[in-house]
């Protein structure tokens, strides 16, 4: 399949490797065609990627990884150009998180709205499931690192052909599907966005991002 990663940073780095080792046509997008991390990237595989800019990538993608900074999402987006994106299923990864005032961040869309929610308003004709943002990349695509691979992901948006879709994508990266939580319709990606919060104060007391929820009922 052709794949779009939007973001050269480790996300970005992280989600596009996978893809690559699974077989899939990936081209990296960012601001500029020669981008050093996106060619760096191309490098890395021996020509089984490719780099462009975000709308030689969404022009490219049958589905689209977001994997840009949140603070950058909808200006990248804006970039990618609305016709290149329409029709098409974006896996939105990024998190609304502002660092302009340091450290902590904290969340610029908060409570009654969310990023995944701004994108789907912007691009209408776009399909936007909110997936894999609630844990560090390396679980992203090897859930296997921890607990045997038994804890929870969680994915969210309108459009229930497109939420099967991007299963079917992490059950490639290993997930079970007994673990891949619909939470429903784009409006539930407050909660996962706003989950970071209390993600960033785990790492910051335990110096570890090998960590994950794990729904006990």
């Amino acid at each position: 399949m052709k794949t779009a990663v939007l973001g050269t940073g480790m996300v970005g780095d992280t989600i596009g490797s996978k893809l690559v080792e699974l077989g899939h046509s990936v081209m990296m997008g960012s601001r500029t065609a020669n981008n050093e991390k996106a060619q760096a990237f191309v490098s890395k595989h021996n020509g089984k990627a490719n780099a462009g800019t975000f709308a030689d990538a969404a022009t490219f993608g049958e589905i689209i990884f977001n994997c840009t900074s949140g603070s950058g999402s909808m200006e990248a987006l804006k970039l990618a150009g609305a016709n290149n994106l329409n029709g098409k299923i974006l896996v939105d990864i990024a998190n609304p998180l502002d660092f302009s005032k340091g450290m902590p961040p904290y969340l610029f869309v908060v409570n009654t709205n969310s990023l995944g929610e701004e994108i789907q308003k912007e691009f209408p004709e776009l399909k936007v499931v909110k997936a894999l943002n609630t844990m560090w990349c390396g679980i992203m695509v090897n859930p296997a690192l921890i607990n045997g691979g038994d804890h929870n992901t969680f994915i969210a948006g309108n459009n229930a052909e497109a939420k099967e879709k991007v299963k079917e994508i992490l059950k490639s990266f290993g997930w079970l599907e007994k673990n891949i939580l619909d939470l429903g319709d784009i409006t539930k990606a407050r909660g996962t966005e706003m989950y970071l919060p209390l993600w960033l104060s785990v790492y910051g007391a335990t110096n570890n991002g090998a960590f994950n929820i794990k729904i006990v009922s």
